[in-house]
């Protein structure tokens, strides 16, 4: 091993972390632990690290003895150090180097202080571990009644490659990644995040996240509350029992009361058709089904009041508007009487064709003949009412698209506005087959709208057989059974015992059924 004299001192460093100092020749009175061969840096941590070193001495020996670091190779005492103050005479001692930055890459080396200098030991070198990631989270904007926006900023990554980032979010403070959460990525830096499918009208809990080799780390808790997804509120008043005959609603019950509501797109604005049938009817607005309120009667001038006195109306089908964000709010209800318009229906585009109420069914009824054209729905000769179909379906919205009708026939039509913000619509065709009509099985034998006595109607000449009601050439719509006054869906065929000529006529909304021999 090489040998260092200083006035009869003898002085061997080692340090050794990852490596031992190699011996070239070995002298008698040098004498090393085999153990520390394979002695590595202990307790290697993100700020601090144990080194274990080793130093021989004879004659005079050192004053002091310990190890120096640095960020740079060959660090020496004017750099950081830490003496050893071990007592005993022991040749290996051991310092913990602290105050270290996280994963960073130093160079140490073992020191004596002796009469005639310092001298140092071989150098090793170590790297610091990583710690978790510094993320912040950011203010939640964009807030909704289902979604919202929030998102963050890693500012530090801890020396670790960011893996996964995002928010998590829940109903309970400091949520986790266990909690509901969104994936945005990897990287350090601002992140954007999206939340959604949301309640309406509840306080969440957010917190961004970051993840590393070391772990996940979490921004402060951020609270927000969502606005509502929809509104649902109640109609009662003294009309209900009168104006929904058969139903199970009530006079001044909200829970069983007619409802308007709002859509998650536009959350303030609640609609919905109402009907009231006495001459003069009493009513309210419930915001729950029940009076715990609040509830809002009339403040004047169409304004809402927690503590106004009910509504009063007359008779009449009511389109009942309510603008719940403003301040007070606001509310219209107006009458309306719905029918056919457009080149297919018998007036044209000058005027509707009306339809008729039925409140035991809650819809506009009637039939009318179509040529080859479009229609749509509208009420009180304006515009400001009416409804199309987009979606070119069953569904209806306000203002939509002329509705297609491509054979000229007459048409019993059903219009559904009794479902607040779902309103649909059916227009069919309606006739008999069976094998008692004349071409059997094989064809309809067309009805035609019969106005005076709301039915439709057909005379045919009928053999011994049976037959059936079809709507619009096809079987997803038919009628059968053995009660002419109460006839059901894909009921049985109806008889025909005696042949002869025939009047029948058929309700569709009603599904009685008249069979006379002539």
């Amino acid at each position: 091993m090489k040998k260092i004299v200083l006035n009869r001192l003898l002085v061997v460093l080692v340090i050794d972390a990852f490596f031992f100092a190699s011996c070239t020749k070995e002298q008698s009175d040098v004498r090393l632990n085999p153990k520390l061969a394979s002695t590595q840096v202990l307790n290697l941590k993100s700020d601090s690290a144990t080194i274990v070193s080793f130093v021989v001495a004879s004659g005079s020996g050192f004053s002091e003895r310990g190890v120096v670091y640095d960020v740079a190779t060959a660090p020496t005492t004017d750099k950081s150090k830490v003496i050893d103050t071990e007592t005993g005479n022991s040749a290996t001692f051991t310092v913990k180097l602290g105050g270290l930055s996280f994963a960073t890459n130093y160079f140490a080396r073992a020191y004596a202080i002796t009469a005639n200098g310092t001298i140092y030991g071989k150098e090793i070198t170590f790297t610091t571990l990583p710690v978790l990631a510094t993320v912040t989270t950011d203010s939640i904007t964009s807030i909704a009644g289902t979604s919202a926006t929030g998102g963050g900023d890693i500012t530090n990554d801890g020396g670790s490659a960011i893996t996964a980032r995002g928010i998590c979010y829940s109903l309970t403070a400091n949520p986790t990644i266990t909690s509901s959460k969104t994936s945005d990525g990897t990287g350090s830096g601002v992140f954007v995040s999206s939340m959604t499918k949301l309640n309406g009208l509840t306080t969440y809990h957010v917190r961004a996240y970051a993840t590393n080799t070391v772990g996940t780390t979490y921004g402060s808790d951020v609270q927000f509350t969502t606005l509502v997804s929809t509104r649902l509120w109640y109609v009662p008043g003294d009309y209900v029992t009168a104006s929904y005959p058969g139903s199970t609603l009530k006079d001044w019950d909200p829970a069983n009361s007619p409802q308007v509501k709002s859509l998650a797109t536009s959350p303030d604005n609640i609609e919905g058709y109402v009907y009231m049938a006495n001459t003069t009817n009493g009513w309210k607005f419930a915001t729950l089904p029940n009076w715990n309120g609040p509830n809002y009667g009339d403040g004047g001038s169409g304004k809402l009041d927690a503590n106004g006195g009910n509504f009063s109306s007359p008779m009449g089908y009511y389109k009942i508007n309510v603008n719940a964000g403003a301040n007070p709010m606001t509310y219209t209800a107006v009458a309306t009487v719905w029918g056919v318009i457009g080149d297919a229906s018998p007036n044209g585009w000058n005027d509707e064709t009306a339809l008729t109420y039925n409140p035991a069914l809650t819809t506009w009824n009637g039939g009318m003949h179509l040529t080859v054209g479009s229609f749509k729905f509208r009420a009180n000769h304006s515009w400001d009412y009416n409804y199309g179909s987009t979606a070119a379906n069953a569904t209806l919205d306000a203002g939509g698209s002329n509705i297609a009708n491509a054979l000229e026939a007459d048409y019993a039509f059903t219009l559904d506005l009794s479902h607040p913000l779902a309103y649909t619509y059916s227009a069919n065709r309606w006739g008999v087959i069976g094998d008692a009509t004349p071409d059997g099985w094989n064809s309809d034998q067309n009805m035609t709208w019969d106005p005076v006595n709301h039915v439709f109607k057909v005379t045919l000449n009928l053999v011994v057989g049976a037959f059936k009601f079809r709507a619009n050439d096809a079987w997803d719509i038919n009628y059968g059974g053995a009660n002419m006054n109460a006839l059901t869906a894909g009921g049985d065929n109806i008889p025909i015992t005696v042949a002869g000529n025939y009047t029948i006529t058929f309700d569709p909304w009603a599904h009685v059924a008249t069979l006379t021999m002539n």
